[in-house]
């Protein structure tokens, strides 16, 4: 089942009365900031968004739905310049001027389709639905960076210049580790009332002018690019199979961090942003799911498996094995072997 929402106001209160309209689903509203969560028959998880000044309108959709939805932004008088910023499954894209579109796992999009143009995005039922979406109204933002219009310079003066969107262009690429930082920022958040709102504000213009560097630096020669996306994702995805593959013989994280061409750092940051945990965590789960798959799948006693998976203390691989699943490897030899011996009885 397909469901279609067009949307002619693109402010935060009217789109979202609109989707939720459209979804008969509640919405509500605490201070400029609204939210709607999503009933069972539409799936599960909340959309949100908030207004704030000099025409910025953010939106941020974590959900999974039971069916395809499209979300067609109509022309307007004004068109708005869209940034988005995708951070799970991929989301389809489909502009009037700049055709069909899929935008991956940590890519961004910046948009426009000109003054008669529409902007479509299709959320896939069943995907993991989660991405960070700017809305732009370029006139409102003018009294903002009025003073600044003489000396800018291209690509960003071509963006800004032209403030009812008259002009259609697309760009899509990587988006860098900054931005997923402050989006996560963004997002999780503890504070409430005004402290809240002037948080979150500083957040999208942290957000947007990293975003407009690494626009700028897109527009570059690929070999003078100075702000490290996709290579750097490609490297720490490298590492990550590199431990899966190589866990019994594995080096110090040094090492591996120069053995994809990345600093320590670097690495690290990168697993934090794509893993949501350290390096050394994200080994230590690998090693215990193996082990777990070891017990399951092999007559190994554990000494081997301890040996098997780079570990050269059978007690310290114990305690890891009970922290991941809550027993000791020697009761779960005993309970799983001991099923499947019932099993086969």
């Amino acid at each position: 089942m397909v469901k279609k929402i067009k949307i002619k106001d693109q402010h935060a209160q009217k789109m979202m009365a609109t989707i939720a309209s459209s979804l008969n689903a509640d919405w509500a509203e605490d201070n400029r900031e609204f939210s709607i969560n999503l009933p069972e028959e539409i799936g599960h998880g909340y959309i949100k968004a908030y207004d704030f000044d000099h025409g910025i309108t953010v939106y941020e959709f974590d959900c999974t739905l039971s069916k395809v939805l499209h979300l067609v932004l109509e022309e307007a008088t004004v068109q708005p310049l869209l940034i988005l910023f995708n951070r799970e499954d991929e989301v389809n894209f489909e502009g009037s001027e700049s055709g069909s579109k899929t935008i991956k796992h940590l890519e961004s999009v910046i948009s426009s389709e000109g003054l008669k143009g529409t902007q479509t995005l299709t959320l896939n039922n069943q995907d993991s639905t989660c991405f960070f979406l700017i809305l732009l109204n370029r006139k409102d933002f003018e009294a903002k960076i009025d003073d600044f219009l003489e000396d800018m310079k291209p690509p960003l003066s071509d963006i800004f210049r032209d403030v009812n969107g008259i002009n259609p262009f697309y760009h899509q690429g990587y988006f860098s580790l900054d931005i997923a930082q402050f989006m996560e920022e963004f997002t999780t958040t503890s504070l409430t009332g005004f402290m809240r709102y002037v948080f979150l504000e500083g957040k999208v213009f942290e957000i947007l002018t990293h975003f407009l560097k690494q626009y700028v630096d897109d527009s570059r020669d690929p070999n003078g690019r100075k702000i490290p996306r996709i290579n750097t994702v490609e490297k720490i995805e490298e590492a990550s199979n590199i431990i899966k593959e190589e866990m019994a013989q594995l080096g110090s994280i040094l090492s591996l961090a120069k053995r994809v061409g990345l600093n320590q750092n670097t690495l690290q940051e990168g697993f934090k942003q794509l893993y949501n945990k350290s390096v050394n965590q994200f080994i230590q789960e690998v090693r215990m799911d193996k082990a777990k798959d070891l017990i399951e799948s092999t007559e190994d006693n554990i000494t081997e498996i301890t040996y098997k998976i780079g570990i050269n203390s059978r007690s310290y691989f114990s305690k890891l094995f009970k922290e991941r699943f809550g027993i000791s490897p020697k009761d779960y030899v005993t309970k799983h072997r001991s099923s499947e011996g019932d099993k086969s009885a």
